[in-house]
């Protein structure tokens, strides 16, 4: 079942463009040997640990990365995520790639958990990656965010967790570094609770107006790596999310990914004219 607003149908009259030679179910060829690492064929195992590579390099640069990524529109995008989530007193959140506390901060400020307000929100954050993590407890104790928070390094294709144990599930801008798209989004159904919500924020692989989607893509293509050169010292990062993001699937080939995984009430919301995309599923 899919419920689609008005702006969701728009992305099915979108792509103008030839697909690029990747399969968008799970971003792996069907032997399931080898995965895309933005636009390179490498071992499936490769791809993980490139993909930890990355994330280490820009660890310390991460709400550098997001602003050069979405020139700072991130911040109202993940503050829409969690408007979408709206959070209450007791739920608890999984935030799966959440290392650095992005969303759980936010999580916690709308549950009313921070510096002990004294609500009930729970998160749980979870990152592949020990260097993100760090980011994120650092950011905690700098910022005096006190609340109930876990830390968990772990793998969005294997979570460390039981059956049915959160109410909610984030991923900001996460998902499409996963090797096996489908194992993770399986593990999100597995670990909800009925009635739970899985919710993704993600950037789609071309904007919904062809004009603007050409000139993104040129800006893209041309001006993030140099930025992150110039600002990171990491030009090939940088390109790697480039890359990353024109190999993820449309947010209609996505949705129906999510409703395979065993979702149900699926729908997104376009956000920026299409540069990225609010994915929403219930586990019912």
């Amino acid at each position: 079942m899919s419920s689609h607003s008005q702006s969701t149908e728009m992305t099915a009259q979108t792509p103008t463009h030839p697909p690029l030679p990747n399969d968008p179910e799970q971003t792996a060829d069907p032997a399931g040997k080898t995965a895309w690492f933005g636009n390179q064929p490498v071992a499936e195992a490769d791809k993980a640990r490139r993909v930890h590579d990355v994330f280490k390099s820009v660890a310390g640069r991460y709400d550098l990365m997001n602003d050069v990524m979405s020139g700072g529109l991130h911040r109202l995008w993940k503050s829409s995520l969690i408007d979408s989530l709206n959070p209450r007193a007791g739920m608890h959140l999984l935030d799966v790639a959440g290392g650095t506390g992005d969303i759980a901060f936010r999580f916690l400020k709308g549950a009313g958990d921070l510096k002990g307000a004294g609500g009930q929100g729970h998160v749980t954050i979870l990152d592949i990656n020990d260097a993100m993590l760090g980011v994120g407890r650092q950011r905690a104790e700098k910022l005096g965010i006190k609340g109930r928070m876990d830390w968990l390094c772990g793998d969005a294709q294997h979570l460390p967790l039981p059956d049915q144990t959160v109410d909610a599930y984030t991923i900001a801008f996460g998902i499409r570094n996963v090797t096996r798209i489908d194992e993770a989004l399986s593990e999100a159904y597995r670990v909800l609770k009925y009635g739970g919500h899985f919710l993704c924020l993600e950037f789609c692989p071309h904007l919904a107006l062809p004009l603007l989607d050409r000139l993104y893509a040129r800006y893209s293509d041309a001006m993030i790596p140099r930025f992150g050169q110039w600002l990171a010292d990491d030009a090939p990062s940088y390109r790697y999310l480039v890359e990353s993001i024109r190999r993820f699937p449309d947010p209609l080939t996505f949705e129906a990914m999510c409703g395979r995984a065993g979702f149900s009430k699926l729908s997104h919301r376009l956000l920026s004219g299409g540069v990225c995309a609010i994915h929403s599923g219930w586990k019912l």
